[in-house]
């Protein structure tokens, strides 16, 4: 499972056999998130993107609180079609990209980046590196990370993942990214299992 070709057919797989509340990263409110996002009191007219969102209730919970410009990216097209299918025409509303993260070429640039359980993903080091590029370069305001803790799963969905400390992770980002905050909290599943993730939130420094 190292190739492009092989990671996206693993990501079809999952969406088109499994309903969500048969993934371990389901959320039927995502509230971490959430509250995160209006403690930073950005303007509705703000270009915030989900980055490996493509099924996640983020979008529904931003569109409600009136959010305009909302991009969800995802490497499934299978991932973004249960989310239009469930929000219907609301979904005409928002930005859909179908692309691996570190392949996006971002049209604008966003006041927030918001990943919760993407990067982690990122095994190999030149992905790493792509990642921050298009980060830095694209990032204007600020960006909320969540990766598992080093108290979180070895794996997800199958595939390993990189476990972070609060030091590792702002390690990783903070030649350009002013570390605001990082907590851990225990995510529960649909399985009745808990996953300890890590949230810091960064801000851009020019």
């Amino acid at each position: 499972m190292n190739t492009k070709n092989n990671i996206k057919s693993h990501w079809e797989k999952i969406y088109t056999t499994k309903s969500e509340n048969e993934v371990s990263w389901f959320q039927d409110y995502p509230e971490t998130s959430i509250t995160l996002i209006e403690n930073l009191h950005l303007p509705k007219s703000a270009n915030i993107i989900d980055i490996g969102g493509g099924d996640s209730h983020l979008v529904d919970a931003l569109l409600e609180k009136g959010y305009q410009n909302i991009w969800i990216l995802d490497i499934s097209a299978a991932a973004i079609e249960k989310s239009k299918i469930r929000l219907g025409k609301k979904a005409l509303s928002v930005h859909w990209i179908v692309t691996d993260v570190t392949e996006f070429i971002p049209p604008v640039k966003f006041d927030l980046w918001h990943d919760r359980a993407a990067f982690h993903f990122l095994k190999d080091e030149s992905q790493i590196e792509k990642y921050q590029k298009i980060a830095v370069a694209y990032i204007s305001g600020y960006l909320i990370m969540g990766t598992f803790s080093n108290n979180g799963p070895n794996k997800c969905s199958g595939l390993p993942i990189t476990k972070y400390s609060e030091e590792a992770l702002t390690a990783q980002l903070a030649n350009y990214f002013k570390k605001i905050r990082c907590f851990t909290v225990d995510h529960p599943t649909p399985f009745g299992t808990k996953q300890n993730f890590l949230f810091c939130i960064f801000k851009r420094e020019n």
